[in-house]
């Protein structure tokens, strides 16, 4: 069964992680691009300290390209994935499978829904301590080193053929009107569960495990998809469009527009992934760093805004079913010690969403929070 994290009695609050919500008073800015850009400076709460803001002219990482269309190429997809994956967990899939125009469609319809009037995005309005809806920044959660983005994110689930939760969502929350793009992203979401699956078959051979094993952990996932637009800013040099974080999820496949704006920190420096039409960007996140014990890494990421052009990007965070149980498999455990407690997706969600904001010890942080506070399975 589940658990998930309820709120902290008085006498708990101290055992909390020190990174928490802020209690600001003080009204949330609204985040309108269109009125935003026709000031000469951005609003404080958009600058972020000087030792975190944007590098100037980084390098670029040099990240495997993973071809899925040949079964001979296995063993070697598997040697790239694991050199990547214990160093920065970052590498392109490529002859992927997934259709172009589907990825076109997409990409279209995001754009459609990023042009709507505030008013009109806010329809779809993401609630406090919940991962899905519409959110123009993260105004509502945090009053300093805000973001220069929106987001609209919905869940998915793969736990019934044939389940309908991506159209359900547009056609609940935005109406009739937006049957297109729950069809579009139904495919989508479908498609990119697949490619996760395929993807987990060479993660498991990476880590000698059988290639079955990850695949059935997530066949049946309970995940995350996530549209972003980065609208141009007038002072980029002094705010991110995404802050460094690692993500809490299992697995991460994004597919970039033609803006430059990703960023890896590896080795101390900033580093940053081009956009690739032909490629999907996957990275490890810190459920499944959890789940090899630690042997594959989550890395710190970031995402960077420019004067002149906007950004989009779709993210499918893979996550597990939501009773699953979140362990390394004996075949590791035989060779490694023990680095992190059980849990369930749920507690981890809940701990992003309510206790703590992701950064490059989230995953630490919560398994500390998760002893302290003596959570069971």
């Amino acid at each position: 069964m589940a658990i998930i994290c309820t709120t902290t009695s008085p006498a708990e609050k101290e055992q909390e992680p020190k990174q928490s919500f802020e209690n600001d008073q003080t009204p949330p800015i609204v985040f309108n691009p269109s009125l935003l850009n026709l000031q000469s400076q951005i609003p404080n709460q958009f600058i972020w300290p000087d030792e975190e803001k944007p590098s100037i002219d980084i390098p670029v990482l040099d990240v495997p390209f993973i071809d899925l269309s040949s079964q001979d190429s296995t063993l070697e997809a598997s040697r790239l994935i694991t050199e990547a994956c214990t160093k920065h967990g970052f590498f392109l899939v490529v002859n992927h499978g997934v259709s172009e125009s589907l990825i076109s469609d997409a990409h279209r319809l995001m754009g459609s829904f990023f042009d709507m009037p505030l008013a009109g995005k806010q329809r779809a309005q993401r609630k406090l301590g919940e991962s899905s809806g519409y959110a123009g920044s993260f105004t509502g959660r945090f009053s300093t080193k805000l973001p220069w983005k929106e987001t609209l994110s919905f869940r998915f689930s793969n736990e019934n053929n044939g389940s309908r939760t991506v159209q359900d969502y547009f056609s609940c929350t935005l109406g009739q009107e937006f049957e297109q793009f729950g069809n579009v992203y139904q495919e989508y979401c479908e498609a990119m569960s697949s490619l996760s699956l395929k993807i987990m078959e060479l993660l498991g051979l990476s880590l000698g495990v059988n290639r079955d094993y990850f695949r059935g952990f997530f066949e049946e996932n309970d995940s995350i998809m996530r549209l972003n637009h980065y609208p141009p800013c007038q002072t980029p040099d002094l705010t991110l469009g995404t802050g460094p974080h690692c993500d809490p999820s299992s697995l991460t496949i994004l597919h970039q527009d033609h803006v430059n704006g990703l960023q890896v920190f590896v080795d101390n420096q900033w580093r940053s992934i081009p956009p690739n039409p032909k490629a999907f960007v996957v990275n490890i996140g810190d459920t499944f760093m959890a789940l090899s014990n630690g042997i594959f890494k989550s890395c710190l990421h970031r995402a960077v805004v420019n004067r002149e052009s906007a950004r989009k990007s779709m993210a499918f965070f893979l996550c597990p079913k939501r009773d699953k149980v979140v362990k390394p498999p004996s075949e590791i455990l035989d060779k490694t010690p023990r680095r992190y407690p059980d849990f369930t997706w749920p507690m981890f969600l809940e701990f992003t969403q309510k206790h703590y904001r992701a950064d490059e010890n989230t995953l630490d942080s919560f398994s500390n929070w998760v002893i302290t506070n003596k959570n069971p399975i």
